[in-house]
């Protein structure tokens, strides 16, 4: 199908997804009271059983969509695991979802090492501190183990941990969904076999 036809609302659909969910996200920053880069990430474990968490997006581009984590956290290891994870941001103020399916890559220690250089002193520090996702006896012993990586690196220069780094999402499928009156909603399927494919695009029934 062409997009000859294809609209969200008022506003027609171009041929490119990713600046079509550019464009959704730069209007969400405008109107979302927190986080408009928050999304719902989901994952399977070794069982098939599904997992779902809360994160932020720190980049994307037309290679696909970018966050961090510790891949020791139940997340890293089921998406390392499996190659393979879903996202949905949901903009309340815009009444907006977008979809997303793919497999992952992990980013490169370049893309890594650049994004980890900015986050806060403290967030470093505790990369380094935490065993994320697993028991922690004592709320105590984590900050204590935060001072003591302090006394290690008492300076600016923190380097990243080796198991602290990014995942990217390569889409096969983004789904962009519009609310609509009545529940007549306007849902926009994009989907390739491939990364480098040409997309193809659809309308779905609501």
């Amino acid at each position: 199908m062409t997009n000859d036809s294809l609209s969200l609302g008022e506003n027609p659909v171009g041929d490119d997804p990713f600046a079509q969910f550019g464009q959704w996200l730069e209007e969400a920053g405008a109107t979302e009271i927190n986080d408009p880069n928050a999304l719902a990430l989901a994952s399977v474990d070794a069982s098939g059983l599904p997992d779902v968490r809360m994160v932020l997006l720190k980049d994307f581009d037309a290679r696909g969509f970018v966050f961090y984590t510790n891949f020791g956290s139940a997340k890293g290891r089921q998406i390392l695991g499996s190659g393979k994870a879903a996202m949905c941001f949901h903009w309340k103020s815009l009444r907006r979802q977008v979809r997303i399916r793919g497999t992952t890559e992990v980013v490169s220690d370049a893309e890594a090492d650049g994004y980890y250089a900015t986050r806060p002193r403290r967030s470093r520090l505790g990369a380094w501190a935490s065993d994320q996702s697993q028991p922690l006896r004592d709320r105590a012993l984590l900050i204590d183990k935060v001072a003591a990586v302090d006394a290690k690196y008492p300076g600016d220069d923190i380097p990243r941990p080796a198991n602290w780094s990014g995942f990217r999402l390569v889409p096969s499928e983004i789904e962009f969904w519009q609310d609509g009156e009545f529940r007549l909603h306007d849902r926009i399927l994009f989907k390739r076999i491939a990364e480098g494919d040409a997309w193809t695009l659809g309308r779905l029934y609501p």
